[in-house]
């Protein structure tokens, strides 16, 4: 990204300071489409992947489930079913939108044969798949949940289809999508999207997970009554959701901040909006259950060690809660 802010010309332009943008924007294509196994599909840059979802989704009628991100709920029926596994049923799969994994619970999706949109955003760099493979028709997918940086997304197209801009102006991107560039965005998700890759062959996420079960197991050997979302089918690997039965979950985040530790109270658009989780409603959790649920993402960084000392340390105020209202 800092090498690209040398880089001082419009990727439109044909002079020689235009065609060095173009190349730099090409090349970030190039590896985006490798990490994602979609040779041969269009990568659309946006600004992220909730105008990629308004770009794929808008106008077009589409049927999702409930525990969809806000940015594809928005533009489609959330009509599809959920079951107590956070699994989704999609009937017709050309109408329809189906994440690969769930930004709360990390649960994993199996996208039928010819589903129209797939929000690959949580599970792009953290699980191996390819988008030729999937069969689906568009992807969603945002740079910030790889390393990237914030602000720049694209939409995938299967190699044929077209979407209406929703964004008028130039011609950039094909007409898909007006505006200069995002130079230095693209070029951080490119490289991001390269490093991801390095990654996931080298067993990063797998360790990950072994870290993430670690936790799991410690949490659930405190005895408490809590209920962890999604461990008996597929996750993502550095993700758990938990709900701890007479802790808000938002109180819980306050005393894990005091005590040094970021957890959230849900997917981070949604932190702030003091409600129940509708993803948890969803599976058949009642409001009063939703709304005591904390998510806790592991970075590829954190070790047994910071797991085990957070689990004593969340233990404690737990039960220290629970004793008072005994």
């Amino acid at each position: 990204m800092i090498a690209a802010m040398e880089v001082v010309g419009n990727p439109s332009s044909v002079h020689a300071e235009g065609r060095a943008a173009k190349a730099l924007r090409e090349r970030a294509r190039g590896q985006i489409a490798a990490a994602l196994g979609a040779e041969g599909a269009d990568i659309v840059f946006t600004s992220g992947a909730t105008e990629a979802a308004a770009l794929a989704c808008a106008g077009r009628g589409l049927s999702c489930a409930p525990v969809e991100h806000d940015a594809v709920l928005s533009w489609c029926e959330a009509s599809l079913l959920v079951d107590g596994n956070g699994r989704v049923t999609v009937s017709d799969p050309a109408r329809s939108a189906l994440q690969l994994a769930n930004s709360e619970t990390g649960i994993v999706q199996e996208p039928p044969e010819g589903l129209a949109v797939s929000d690959l955003t949580q599970a792009f760099g953290k699980l191996p798949f390819a988008f030729n493979w999937l069969g689906c028709q568009m992807g969603l997918v945002s740079a910030h949940k790889l390393g990237g940086p914030k602000g720049i997304g694209a939409l995938v197209l299967r190699q044929g289809l077209d979407v209406t801009a929703q964004i008028r102006g130039g011609g950039q991107e094909l007409g898909r999508r007006a505006g200069t560039e995002n130079l230095i965005g693209i070029a951080g998700f490119g490289a991001a999207a390269e490093a991801a890759m390095r990654d996931l062959a080298n067993g990063v996420w797998d360790e990950a997970a072994e870290v993430r079960n670690i936790l799991d197991s410690a949490l659930s050997d405190l005895g408490f009554d809590t209920i962890s979302v999604g461990n008996a089918v597929v996750r993502l690997p550095n993700t758990l959701c938990l709900i701890a039965p007479g802790w808000k979950g938002e109180t819980q985040v306050m005393a894990m901040d005091l005590a040094g530790f970021a957890i959230s109270a849900g997917s981070a658009c949604s932190s702030g909006k003091v409600k129940a989780s509708r993803v948890l409603q969803a599976m058949g959790h009642d409001p009063q259950r939703a709304g005591q649920a904390i998510r806790l993402s592991l970075g590829p960084g954190v070790t047994r060690d910071e797991v085990l000392r957070f689990a004593e340390v969340w233990g404690r105020d737990y039960a220290r809660l629970l004793a008072r209202g005994a």
